[in-house]
């Protein structure tokens, strides 16, 4: 310390503060962040993740000498863009490139390396935000700085622009001329999320460039990377929670590591998969499962209270339906002897108990109704209403039957039958149910008690065989209930229709054996079955002819004749021809 004279006094001052715990963990937490996101970003072409495409052709290029002047990296954010375009700076400008033993690598160690990689001031490698450097001026001034030759021989200049979808067209004219015919040993990369907007400002510029795709790095790519940032930081994590982790980075993986590190900074401890949905506000996986569950039993009473329950957790109604979509091809996977990846233990649990309640060919026709309803579910003013308008037809949507199911049982009338189903949006939707084993069919109809075959005693004893029949095939019960007994002559019964139907009668016909079956057990000797007005392969009223393209031109003259009397006449007159 020093005194008012200014003469030291000898004496230190030392000042303590005192900082909670909490906030203390928070400053390591946001210091360890900081070198987290920067840490581990790749130094070298083969350290860039699913990018093997790019690595390979920018390696080469540098090896063999045949970089070229433009280049235009196009891909999602967060996919190694930018890192790309660094590591293309360092090889190029790599004071021992090649030491690692692969042509075009740098060695990311060096002076130089080490500026370009942390972003630190380089004279031969400049990085421009074209967000905030946009205008025609920011792009002369480019073009000029261009023009100046690298700093040592041997070296060359790197221009970075990013976002380079937010240049003006002006700028872009601004260096079409510099890009047409640059300055040696100058390469330009631009970065963009958004190549279309530049083939729409500036079309000319894409010729002059080479452009790289790049891909979105997938969940299984992003959660091995996760897992050796998090082996090599000394940290655990539950399996369940990288996965989550994974699929909320949304194939980048500049966002999978942001995401780790807010979900460190929240609390002490493994990573856990609850410790993620907290941080992350995410849609509780039993919330999905109460919705396959309402949706398999077609429980619409239920839709209520599952919206209800989203609303009050404050959740996303667009996220949530997203992840429905997802659950829903999850379940469809399964159900086709698939298995779904990239789910928590939890939701594969769910998925494997529905997937035997919801067949595929349902699924499908659920996962259509999201497709059809997914513009208006973004647009519409009542998110609310729309999810549970979305949610009622899924509950309500009829289940699918194999047409050839319906064939066989109209002709066997055994084994399963189809009924017709009585929920609540489904009419005239045929459903599947089985008859059940003879044991327990013939256990509820009452033993036979034979006697002569009369008119009389049939018409008393008509609708105890329905109910036989019913038990047997509710097919053939279906039917019956349309009928009465017309007669007996002999050991043959005629059945007749109340009501003329085709469809009906050719059912009958199809059943005869069965039912015949079943009166007999009430008769003393077998028994036919015939049906008063129809034949077997009779019809009441032939099919229309087909319609043929003649047909149809013939209709419509005749149209136009009666629509138009004095067209008619002077067609009659002059013996003319209509043609159209």
């Amino acid at each position: 310390m020093r005194n008012r004279g200014g003469r030291s006094s000898g004496k230190t001052l030392i000042v303590t503060f005192r900082i909670p715990h909490s906030a203390f963990r928070i400053l390591v937490r946001l210091a360890r962040m900081i070198a987290l996101a920067r840490k581990y970003r790749p130094k070298r072409f083969s350290d860039l993740i699913v990018q093997t495409h790019v690595a390979a052709a920018l390696r080469g290029a540098v090896a063999g000498g045949r970089v070229a002047h433009g280049y235009l990296f196009a891909g999602p954010r967060g996919v190694g863009k930018t890192t790309a375009a660094r590591i293309l700076a360092m090889a190029l400008n790599c004071e021992r490139r090649d030491s690692s033993g692969v042509a075009g690598e740098p060695c990311g160690t060096c002076d130089s390396c080490q500026r370009i990689w942390t972003g630190a001031a380089n004279l031969d490698v400049v990085e421009l935000d074209a967000a905030s450097n946009r205008g025609v001026d920011d792009a002369r001034d480019l073009r000029e700085r261009a023009m100046y030759a690298a700093s040592a021989e041997g070296r060359h200049k790197v221009y970075i622009v990013d976002e380079a979808h937010m240049l003006t067209r002006e700028a872009w004219n601004a260096l079409l001329k510099v890009l047409e015919e640059p300055p040696p040993r100058v390469v330009f990369v631009f970065a963009t999320t958004e190549p279309q907007k530049i083939a729409q400002s500036a079309a000319p510029i894409l010729s002059r460039l080479q452009r790289f795709d790049f891909r979105r790095i997938g969940p299984h790519a992003i959660t091995e990377r996760l897992q050796q940032v998090l082996a090599a930081e000394g940290l655990a994590a539950d399996e369940d929670a990288v996965h989550l982790i994974a699929k909320s980075a949304d194939g980048g993986m500049r966002d999978g590591l942001s995401i780790l590190d807010q979900v460190l900074s929240f609390s002490e401890g493994p990573v856990t998969a609850q410790r993620v949905r907290d941080v992350l506000g995410l849609i509780p996986e039993d919330l999905y499962g109460e919705l396959l569950r309402l949706v398999a039993e077609r429980d619409t009473k239920a839709v209520f209270p599952l919206v209800d329950r989203l609303i009050d957790a404050g959740a996303d109604l667009g996220e949530f339906v997203a992840g429905a979509g997802e659950t829903l091809r999850a379940v469809l996977l399964a159900g086709l002897g698939g298995e779904p990846e990239g789910l928590t233990e939890g939701l594969q649990a769910l998925v494997r108990q529905h997937a035997s309640r919801l067949p595929p060919p349902d699924v499908v026709r659920l996962l259509t109704v999201l497709s059809e309803l997914e513009p208006q579910l973004r647009t519409s003013g009542n998110a609310r209403l729309a999810v549970e308008l979305l949610l009622l037809r899924w509950a309500m949507m009829g289940r699918t039957v194999e047409l050839q199911t319906v064939i066989e049982a109209l002709g066997t009338g055994g084994g399963q039958a189809v009924g017709w189903s009585g929920g609540p949006g489904d009419a005239g939707v045929p459903q599947l149910r089985d008859s059940g084993p003879p044991d327990r069919q013939t256990a509820a109809v009452h033993p036979p008690e034979k006697g002569p075959l009369t008119v009389d005693r049939l018409r008393a004893l008509w609708p105890r065989i329905i109910e036989d029949a019913r038990a047997k095939s509710p097919m053939l019960g279906a039917l019956l209930q349309a009928t009465e007994v017309a007669g007996a002559d002999g050991s043959t019964v005629a059945i007749r229709l109340r009501d003329i139907n085709p469809v009906h009668a050719e059912g009958l016909q199809r059943q005869r054996d069965a039912l015949a079956l079943l009166v007999g057990r009430y008769v003393t000797e077998p028994v036919r079955i015939t049906l008063e007005g129809a034949t077997s392969g009779e019809r009441s009223s032939p099919r229309p002819a087909r319609m043929t393209e003649a047909g149809a031109r013939a209709d419509r003259l005749q149209a136009l004749r009666a629509k138009d009397p004095s067209l008619n006449t002077a067609i009659d007159a002059l013996d003319l021809e209509l043609l159209e």
